[in-house]
């Protein structure tokens, strides 16, 4: 069977932010193409300066993702993710799709994503990975999907750092905008008693609770629904995770603390270093303190408490 190949035109200036937008929707890998240092790359990769005409007539003010959805999944929610994403981080772009014959891609990628430790307490097996020393670290078995959350991504790996701090037994926790389940899962394994998480794509939801199914853990603990967090949560948790974008994240700010049990952490990330200031205020205008920042590859991701 065939597979969709989706090519996401931004401005080159743009093309690394999309990138990253572009790893939230596949696990599998991404090609890009960014000619603007072509001559010096070709020199240092190839220590050549002959270059092909035709690469050199390449439009060196746009960038080229590209991505590559497998027969079973369906291409129109991965083009609805880019495109909110995209437009949420105001990256202008151009989306086109077209039919990839390529019956080897779904597995070349899998050598690529190894069992990889996270923190000081977690490790992240893909489930076709036999050999792996966990030590003394928990084992998050996964299986990556189309979904957001494979653990690689800065972003996902920041909230699981800070998720680290805090889950341990008696401890409930929210998982907004859930993706893969990777976030909630993780809780569970690092000590949370249960986790609800909640996501208004179908495909994530089907995946999360998968993950959850895999890692042992049963509906009472794992609990996943579709829809939004205010149509679709209630009560209040000690921890609450929203690993999405800011204009998301500014909006939550406004009723998150009816959902934070006095001394719990709301942790988030997706937050790209430009939008900083946008989230600190809607921190501060609701009443939360940031207690921790952390950075990576130009991401961000916060910790934070009603301030007392």
């Amino acid at each position: 069977m065939d597979w969709t190949e989706i090519k996401i035109t931004v401005n080159a200036d743009d093309v690394d932010r999309a990138g990253d937008i572009a790893h939230m929707a596949v696990p599998y890998g991404i090609y890009i193409e960014d000619y603007r240092t072509l001559e010096e790359e070709a020199w240092q990769i190839a220590r050549i300066d002959l270059i092909d005409e035709d690469l050199l007539a390449k439009d060196r003010s746009k960038g080229i993702v590209h991505i590559y959805i497998s027969p079973e999944e369906n291409p129109a929610e991965a083009v609805s993710f880019l495109s909110e994403r995209l437009t949420a981080e105001g990256i202008g772009y151009e989306i086109d799709e077209a039919v990839c014959k390529n019956a080897d891609w779904e597995n070349n990628w899998k050598k690529y994503f190894k069992p990889m430790p996270v923190g000081n307490r977690l490790l992240i097996r893909p489930i076709w990975e036999q050999e792996f020393d966990a030590g003394d670290r928990a084992v998050l078995h996964l299986e990556p999907g189309l979904a957001f959350g494979s653990g690689t991504h800065d972003t996902t790996r920041l909230c699981l750092e800070s998720i680290e701090n805090y889950a341990e037994n008696g401890k409930t926790m929210l998982d907004i905008g859930c993706g893969s389940g990777i976030l909630s899962v993780a809780g569970l394994l690092l000590g949370a008693d249960s986790a609800i998480g909640v996501d208004i794509d179908a495909l994530a939801v089907k995946t999360a609770k998968e993950n959850g199914v895999t890692n042992g853990f049963t509906e009472q603990q794992f609990t996943v629904l579709q829809g939004s967090m205010t149509d679709k949560v209630s009560g209040k948790f000690d921890i609450i995770a929203a690993n999405i974008v800011a204009d998301i994240i500014v909006i939550i700010c406004d009723t998150i603390k009816d959902y934070m049990n006095p001394d719990a952490v709301f942790i988030t990330s997706g937050i790209i270093v430009p939008r900083e200031d946008d989230v600190l205020a809607a921190f501060e205008k609701n009443g939360l303190e940031v207690i921790a920042r952390h950075e990576s590859g130009g991401w961000l991701c916060f910790e934070t408490k009603v301030k007392n």
